[in-house]
Parts: structure tokens; C-alpha cells; sequence
């Protein structure tokens, strides 16, 4: 029976991986708005749990995934998606350019995109490296983050937020990862590029678009730089 990267996140090295991996998504998910939101890949682990979006769905191949169906070519209409999260799709994949194109395509502009992956100068790219690459997720396409961040720029997407984390070397045993567990607090401060995953968060941007804001919200804006009386007219009118 093939070994699947799920499953690796069910050994001590990935359950204390994706528990860090969770923390970054539940804590960045949470403040991003609007209709529609898709989770690409790792259908088993709910990175969408604390999103506010009501209609949310998991694509992927197979089950567990709600839409099953090949991520290079997204059953999803143009400008439908108000975000897309991708757990470690790019490194999993024989097109990463594809399946980036494929999500600007159907993320509407200004919606986002946020991503994991692991980075390939670390301890988890080392231990690929040296000889592990025969089972998940040693056997994926590492890709660095400065690349990365190429491909989201030529697409028209910009870089909002992001960072790298899981400093402590891949130890497969969890007393030995509980000892590292210093190295987490430290590598922010003294090797801040050597996390072992990093996350991004980026914007669709469409040159010469003009964000159009809810009626609502101009209504409110109206009110709140008005004077006094100014403000009773209107409300009265409203």
C-alpha cells in the first residue's frame, strides 16, 4: 500500500507539523471575507475550519474532497472564488505553473490566495536531500519561496503577508521534538530563512480595476465625515 502525505501527518514528525501548520492557517483564514473559498489538496485536514465564508468546499482528486476533479483544470467559472487555500499543492504536483494559473483564473480580483510549502533550505530540505526521497513528503518537488514568489508576481498577484516556521529538525520521535522545541522560539531571530515550511498570502490585483465599494459601506463613510445636522438629514432621508 502506497504511503500517501496524509498519512505521513499522522507519524510524531507530521502531527507536530500540521498542528503548526493549522495554528497559521486558523489564525490567517479567519479575517478574509466574501462568498466562495476552495481548499486544494490534503482534503483530510480542514485549513478552511475557521474561515467566515459560509459556502467552502476541499478539491481534490479523490475522497474525502467534496469536488473531486484535477486541479490543473478547476470545474470553477472564471472570477468565482474569493479564496484558495493551497496546502503543499505546489510541491505535489507535475505542473505547479499550471495549477498557478488555473487559481488566478478563478480567484476574483482582489480575492487571495493562501499557501504552505516546504522549503527546501532547511532540515526538512536536508533530509530530502541526503537520501529520503522515496515516500511523502520527501519525495516532493521543494520548491523555495523567492521562486515562488515569482510566479504569484508574473500572475498579477502581490505578496501581502507570510513567513516560516517548524525550526526544529525532523526528528522522528516526539521526545526528541518536544527537546527542540527552543529552536522555535529562536529561529525567527537567528535564522529566520531556515524554517522548515513557509506560508504565503497573496492578493489578485488587476491593473486599471477600480475596487467598487457596497453601498453600505459609502453610506456609513457618508455619515461618519458629516456634521451633526448633516447626519440627521441624511439618516431621515435613508
Amino acid at each position: 500500500m502506497s504511503t500517501t502525505l496524509a498519512d505521513w501527518f499522522a507519524t510524531p514528525t507530521g502531527r507536530y507539523l500540521l498542528a503548526r501548520e493549522q495554528a497559521w492557517f486558523d489564525r490567517t483564514v479567519a479575517d478574509i471575507f466574501g462568498f466562495r473559498a476552495v481548499q486544494i489538496g490534503l482534503p483530510e485536514f480542514p485549513f478552511l475550519a475557521q474561515s467566515r465564508i459560509a459556502a467552502r468546499w476541499t478539491l481534490d482528486y479523490n475522497a474525502p474532497a467534496d469536488i473531486h476533479a484535477d486541479p490543473h483544470w478547476l470545474p470553477i467559472a472564471e472570477n468565482a472564488l474569493d479564496l484558495v487555500v493551497l496546502p503543499h499543492a505546489l510541491e505535489f504536483t507535475s505542473d505547479p505553473h499550471r495549477l498557478l494559473r488555473e487559481v488566478h483564473r478563478a480567484v476574483r480580483p482582489e480575492g487571495q490566495v493562501v499557501l504552505a510549502g516546504f522549503n527546501p533550505f532547511s532540515l526538512y530540505g536536508a533530509k530530502r536531500y541526503f537520501g529520503q526521497g522515496e515516500t511523502p513528503p520527501w519525495d516532493g518537488n521543494f520548491i523555495a519561496l523567492y521562486r515562488v514568489k515569482d510566479w504569484l508576481a508574473l500572475l498579477g498577484f502581490e505578496v501581502t503577508g507570510g513567513g516560516l516556521d517548524a525550526y526544529a529538525p525532523p526528528f522522528a520521535q516526539d521526545k526528541w521534538l518536544r527537546r527542540s522545541a527552543f529552536m522555535e522560539r529562536a529561529g525567527d531571530r537567528w535564522w529566520p530563512i531556515a524554517g522548515g515550511v513557509y506560508f504565503l498570502r497573496a492578493t489578485k490585483k488587476v491593473v486599471g480595476m477600480r475596487v467598487i465599494t457596497p453601498a453600505w459601506q459609502q453610506r456609513r463613510s457618508a455619515l461618519a465625515a458629516a456634521p451633526r445636522q448633516a447626519r440627521e438629514c441624511i439618516e431621515r432621508v435613508q
